[in-house]
């Protein structure tokens, strides 16, 4: 019995080495590849966007603020990136078709597309509207969508591409109080996984990147509903703390890293892996669990299904020692900007 346990892990582990070396040989240089990255102009988008510009590629970012697309801009030429800035809404399909046309017309091609796009909404489901769970649907899983089919024609044409979906960990688990955040990552997540199935025949990878909390002081610019100043008490020292968070040029690192192998999975920190793991071995304990600790969480009351961001928030706890990383992410990551000069 103990020799097949071993002859089962020793199949196992050269199983695992031979797909890490099919990966590795699959890999593509970045040197002149044409990146594409939506909400590219704040938090993890445009720590990706420098990580990228730092392996040679070109850059194009879209978001909806163009004077933080200006300033983001700048930021990817401080490391030696050559960037292009379009005026986006993600959930708007033909201005997503439109983006496309001006990245494809300005640089050629598009090799690489990271559907980055996000909105965070906090709150318990009495607190949620309609309104809230088309928000979340519109931006991160139609607007996935509509990114993806607009790049793809050229992709297939060219029998290569990269597309990239950066999904979240709210996309594997029943995390309380983003339920319609997690919606659409479970949407997304589906999407991205099933496209890879679909897409690999004509030599596309497509990366689905799973990421826990991370260090990109996207928590100030969040929406956050019902007891919004409890909630953002819980919710930004979580975002910010590294023993709950990591930094996002860590996490940027990685997800660059992804791409170039075309990994078909990352799931970035070590807490959300064993988190999404274990959900997939069993999931109705987690459920439950997660049941019993959102009993713990702030109830309804409050400013109700009013939506008010991050920094409309703040209390002792978000501006406390406790949050100093996460704040001085934002500060350096576009989440706090200063008007252009």
């Amino acid at each position: 019995m103990a020799s097949k346990r071993f002859l089962a892990m020793l199949g196992l582990g050269a199983g695992l080495a031979a797909r890490e070396y099919a990966y590795r040989r699959g890999a593509i240089d970045l040197r002149n590849q044409v990146v594409l990255i939506t909400g590219g102009s704040r938090g993890l988008g445009l720590a990706m966007a420098c990580e990228f510009a730092r392996e040679g590629a070109s850059i194009a970012i879209c978001a909806r603020d163009e004077a933080e697309l200006e300033r983001a801009k700048r930021e990817i030429e401080r490391n030696d990136g050559e960037a292009l800035t379009v005026p986006c809404d993600v959930s708007d399909r033909g201005q997503v078709e439109a983006m496309v046309a001006r990245v494809t017309s300005h640089f050629g091609r598009i090799d690489v597309l990271v559907n980055n796009a996000g909105v965070i909404v906090v709150g318990p489901l009495e607190s949620q509207t309609l309104e809230d769970f088309r928000l979340c649907m519109d931006v991160m899983y139609w607007g996935t969508v509509y990114s993806t089919l607009a790049v793809l024609p050229q992709m297939r044409r060219r029998g290569s591409g990269r597309i990239v979906n950066i999904t979240s960990v709210g996309g594997k688990l029943p995390v309380s109080h983003l339920i319609s955040y997690n919606a659409a990552k479970h949407a997304a997540v589906g999407f991205s996984e099933t496209l890879r199935t679909e897409l690999a025949r004509d030599g596309i990878a497509v990366v689905t990147v799973v990421p826990g909390l991370m260090r990109t002081g996207s928590h100030v610019n969040a929406y956050f509903k019902g007891q919004n100043r409890a909630e953002y008490g819980l919710f930004s020292p979580l975002a910010s703390l590294p023993i709950s968070s990591i930094d996002a040029g860590k996490a940027a690192r990685q997800i660059v890293a992804a791409t170039r192998r075309g990994d078909p999975e990352l799931i970035v920190t070590v807490q959300a892996q064993i988190a999404a793991r274990l959900h997939g071995l069993v999931p109705g304990m987690v459920t439950e669990a997660m049941a019993l600790g959102a009993r713990l969480l702030p109830g309804p009351g409050g400013i109700g299904a009013n939506r008010v961001r991050g920094s409309e928030s703040e209390n002792a706890i978000s501006q406390s020692f406790l949050t100093a990383m996460g704040r001085r992410a934002a500060d350096e990551l576009n989440q706090h900007p200063t008007p252009v000069g």
